[in-house]
């Protein structure tokens, strides 16, 4: 017997492969990471349970990967990182699962049993890496054998199914991951979906006797309600009741919808139609700060709350009514006792006027910009956004999205670096939809590195790079703080040239008239295709 074979003997059956092997019963069929060292057990039975295994550049890169595919097939996203260097590098990731309410799981190894706290100079050696991981996640646990392992999983499926899906880290020791795992075959099988929460029968119908009641009620969904989409839009519609959304609750109701206001929540015309209801409905959302622009929402008539999480009920706005569960359960309850009849809709021709006229007095050049950008791209496009003004002064806004995750963003968190990782992980998770990401040019070198992934990967992915010549909010918060602007105009690279350094394609753009021609020829050409928009196009 070769040592080939008896490598593969001793590795057959690893703890790494009873927690792959229990992720793929769930359905996840690709993970994202860099191979390391300390990881390989991870690995190893990739190819034969069916998982694709795609390699980032970097660890950020495989954090919002994940995510991307996350928001397109339901399922959490798994992140494969190596110790030390390779868990901290995704830390950025995981911080952004946790403030948007994302399901995602990172797997890493960790230094063996006993071992803890050695500070004796072995490879990758982290003084507490769970613990810095806890830190920023939902939970992180090293566990101390496979079985822990796999029941680590099952947890976090659980959670992601009944409660507040955030990011959670499992270590695994180096010797437990590639010791023989005592874990059965029954042990390694998804386990049944619980039952969804569908709120306290008391106050659901004090909510329904409220919403009856209502004149001029305004429904307001987050990021919770995206599996209740059709429960929402059904509900406004019998209540007539005009519907705003966050950014991360973006086509709940679709956008061209009579009863659609839009994810237009951070303009004060946005939120005084919020505002000024008799009786307002908030489903799945904290009302945070980041979303409104604005301290807070203050609300003049009663208030129901519906969030799986009853720590989140009161956040920001107390309730009149506070309804503990699943949106769309929920949703569906209230609907229950909710005349099956629809009420006519208002006239919100007027709210419609005055959220336009603020958006363009806000952001003119973006939102004209943000306008051709939107007409050039097909109607069932997957947009990637990044924290860059063309996305959060104006193309957040512009976009129409028929339904949820058509625009992918992080208004929380609000990290560079997000859009093109997200961009691959979404075209990886389906064929369907073409993706865009749409991103300023401080941003994308955040990310660049990835676009070798996208070609690595044989991707049809179309990157419009809008270039302010840096990072130019800041550089307006120096001005407007009677500051010499200092770090915030960046030397540029020659974008096209770049992008075909990489194997991709890259188009530059001269003159303001060809930007909507040169997007649909990238889309329609296929492949990686990077769009530069130079200041002198803009």
């Amino acid at each position: 017997m070769n040592s080939d074979t008896t490598t593969a003997e001793q590795y057959a059956d690893t703890a790494g492969r009873a927690v792959l092997e229990t992720i793929r019963a769930y359905g996840v069929t690709a993970i994202f990471g860099i191979p390391g060292t300390h990881n390989l057990e991870l690995y190893r039975p990739l190819a034969e349970l069916g998982i694709r295994a795609v390699t980032n550049r970097h660890e950020q890169g495989s954090g919002y990967g994940a995510d991307g595919w996350a928001q397109q097939t339901g399922l959490p996203g798994v992140v494969i990182t190596t110790s030390g260097p390779g868990l901290q590098n995704a830390m950025s990731a995981i911080g952004t699962a946790f403030c948007e309410s994302r399901p995602l799981i990172v797997l890493s190894p960790g230094v063996p049993l006993g071992a803890e706290f050695a500070d004796v100079g072995t490879l990758h050696e982290t003084k507490d890496a769970t613990a810095m991981v806890g830190a920023i996640a939902e939970w992180s646990r090293r566990v101390t054998g496979a079985a822990e392992a796999v029941d680590a999983v099952h947890d976090a499926f659980a959670l992601f199914r009944t409660g507040r899906p955030r990011p959670v880290h499992i270590e695994i020791p180096l010797d437990v991951l590639e010791a023989p795992a005592d874990v059965s075959a029954e042990a390694r099988r998804s386990r049944p979906v619980p039952a969804r929460a569908s709120g306290d029968p008391a106050a659901l119908a004090e909510a329904a006797d409220l919403l009856l009641a209502a004149k001029t009620p305004v429904i307001v969904a987050g990021g919770g309600a995206v599996d209740a989409a059709h429960e929402v839009t059904t509900l406004a519609e019998r209540l007539g009741a005009p519907v705003l959304t966050t950014l991360n609750g973006k086509g709940v109701v679709d956008e061209q919808h009579a009863l659609s206001l839009g994810s237009n929540l951070r303009l004060a015309a946005a939120r005084t139609v919020a505002e000024d209801a008799d009786v307002l409905l908030v489903v799945g959302s904290k009302l945070g700060e980041a979303e409104l622009w604005a301290p807070r929402l203050e609300a003049r008539g009663s208030v129901i709350r519906v969030d799986i999480s009853p720590t989140q009920r009161d956040k920001n706005l107390a309730a009149t009514v506070g309804i503990t569960g699943d949106a769309a359960a929920v949703a569906e309850a209230l609907l229950a006792v909710v005349p099956d009849e629809a009420r006519p809709p208002r006239d919100l021709t007027a709210e419609r006027s005055a959220i336009a006229a603020e958006m363009r007095e806000t952001a003119p050049e973006a939102v004209a910009l943000a306008e051709i950008i939107a007409d050039a791209l097909p109607e069932d496009a997957i947009v990637a956004g990044d924290s860059s003004q063309i996305v959060y002064l104006a193309l957040g806004s512009v976009l129409q999205s028929a339904h949820p995750h058509s625009l992918l963003y992080t208004p929380t968190y609000a990290t560079l670096g997000y859009g093109l990782p997200a961009a691959i992980g979404a075209r990886i998770a389906q064929t369907e939809h073409p993706v865009v990401t749409v991103i300023g040019d401080g941003a994308l070198m955040f990310c660049v590195n990835e676009l070798v992934t996208a070609v690595e990967q044989r991707l049809d992915v179309t990157i419009v790079c809008v270039d302010n010549g840096g990072y130019a909010e800041i550089r307006q918060n120096e001005v407007d703080r009677g500051m010499t602007p200092i770090g915030v105009d960046l030397v540029q690279p020659d974008w096209a040239a770049l992008a075909t350094a990489f194997g991709a394609t890259g188009r530059r753009v001269e003159r303001r008239e060809d930007i909507a021609s040169s997007i649909r020829a990238a889309i329609a050409e296929g492949g990686v295709q990077l769009v530069h928009l130079p200041q002198s196009a803009l």
